[in-house]
């Protein structure tokens, strides 16, 4: 329930997020003309002078304060007001009082980062019978049936790369054994359970001299993951890789490799283009990088709340954006082009 892979991958679900991100192959933005809503409805004004509410994870984290600009863009074109509402940390515990208050004040329309898939269920239901229309991005709650639409990052991909990327660093061979642990932000959240599903399933099928010997969670907090790697090497010290599930983990864990000056000595695959982290890539910190398109989805999850609040249909209910992975060899031009607007 809390992956990706069973997820429809509909070619025009994709093409509606070509429109807005350059992380799409070149064919599907020739394909732009199709469309996963009925754009004339929110094009007539709908979201005019009405109020879109985003309630997002952790306020710092540079993947949402890149979404906040997509989110933005879309809602000042749409002549919407966006209350941009987070907390601190990565909870739900924190996360559930925000969005009651957030409800509080009867929003136009609801856009959802679930910190829990089942923990958030109950505040993601309660907006969709007060009327407001809900889209659920990056993460679900467990069950968005009566959302509008979900839209998120190819994430099972996205961990089924970082294996590659791993094993290719490690100069992987069959018959001898590697140790790699992973960094994640939440033990539930489904983009990390998505990653980590995909990046055991390409360890299992292709790489099984890997083993994954522990996992850690920070709550997306880069000083935690920085304490999680820390702990990693004194445990240990004949450690091959690590997989820093999303950029708060890849930036604690770089900063612990480059203090060690284990930079280049333990293979470093991290997700979330941050800026600081896309500079690490060329000085050999990271392996490589996978990048998502965060204001892409904000972008489209606005379009599809005011399609809805217009009359009109979004067609496409799952869309999955493809991702992008960064390496020594990316091009600096490409490299700038994929680093996370802030």
């Amino acid at each position: 329930m809390f992956g990706i892979s069973n997820m429809k991958r509909s070619t025009a679900g994709l093409v509606v997020a070509a429109g807005a991100t350059s992380l799409l192959l070149a064919a599907c933005s020739s394909s732009s003309d199709s469309a996963s809503t009925d754009s004339s409805a929110s094009a007539s004004g709908a979201c005019q002078g009405k109020t879109i509410a985003f309630v997002m994870g952790a306020v710092a984290d540079p993947f949402f304060n890149a979404m906040k600009v997509g989110a933005q863009e879309e809602a000042t074109a749409q002549g919407a007001t966006l209350v941009w509402q987070g907390d601190k940390e990565y909870s739900p515990a924190t996360q559930i009082p925000v969005l009651d208050q957030v409800l509080a004040t009867n929003p136009a329309g609801l856009v959802l980062i679930p910190t829990d898939p089942t923990a958030l269920q109950a505040g993601n239901d309660k907006a969709i019978a007060a009327g407001i229309p809900v889209v659920n991005v990056d993460t679900h709650v467990d069950d968005t049936s009566k959302a509008v639409s979900f839209i998120t990052g190819d994430n099972t991909d996205g961990g089924t790369k970082a294996a590659d990327a791993i094993a290719t660093a490690i100069g992987y061979q069959d018959g001898k054994s590697y140790k790699v642990v992973v960094g994640l932000t939440s033990k539930t959240a489904t983009t990390n359970v998505a990653r980590l599903e995909g990046f055991q399933a390409a360890i299992k099928a292709n790489y099984p001299g890997i083993k994954i010997v522990d996992v850690a969670y920070s709550e997306s907090n880069s000083a935690k993951a920085n304490t999680n790697v820390n702990n990693w090497l004194t445990k240990y010290p004949d450690l091959n890789g690590i997989f820093a599930i999303d950029g708060t983990n890849a930036t604690g864990a770089a900063a612990a490799l480059q203090a060690k000056g284990l930079t280049g000595k333990v293979a470093l695959v991290g997700y979330d283009a941050y800026p600081d982290n896309v500079k690490l890539i060329k000085d050999g910190v990271f392996t490589a990088l996978v990048a998502q398109d965060p204001g892409a989805e904000a972008k489209l999850a606005i379009q599809n709340i005011c399609t809805t609040l217009g009359g009109g249909t979004v067609t496409e209910h799952d869309v999955v954006i493809p991702n992008v992975v960064l390496d020594a060899n990316t091009s600096d031009a490409d490299l700038k082009k994929y680093t996370y607007v802030a």
